[in-house]
């Protein structure tokens, strides 16, 4: 991953995030966080706008393949996210609170099969 934009007291305020020679992320930062502009997957395809932090996100990795998708909501993970493993398997689905795992939460192994189900508060089981 590189970057190219300004800084503010070691905090991004704007620019460009590569992965590969490939834009993934140009916008601007609040505390380092993405908070205003876009995300492109590897054909220059917008996949996601965040407009003051909030916004549905999806993540990909370096072959392209979905990863991570969630909501945000004032530059943290605030709704019901998804991971998944390169063969598009489900591998955890839970709820957020201020970026913190927060509510009913299911994690499965890399076939699927449902591993863990429970209650977090604040992060914690």
């Amino acid at each position: 991953m590189v970057f190219e934009g300004e800084y503010y007291n070691n905090f991004r305020l704007k620019g460009k995030e590569y992965n590969k020679d490939k834009i993934e992320f140009e916008g601007e930062y609040r505390y380092g966080k993405k908070w205003n502009g876009k995300g492109y997957d590897g054909n220059n395809n917008i996949i996601y706008e965040l407009n003051n932090g909030n916004g549905q996100v999806k993540y990909y990795d370096e072959l392209g393949y979905l990863s991570f998708e969630c909501g945000y909501l004032n530059g943290k993970i605030n709704e019901k996210a998804k991971r998944y493993n390169r063969n598009c398997v489900l591998l955890f689905e839970g709820k957020y609170l201020n970026g913190k795992r927060n509510g009913e939460v299911k994690e499965y192994d890399d076939k699927g099969k449902l591993k863990f189900e429970g209650d977090y508060l604040n992060g914690k089981i």
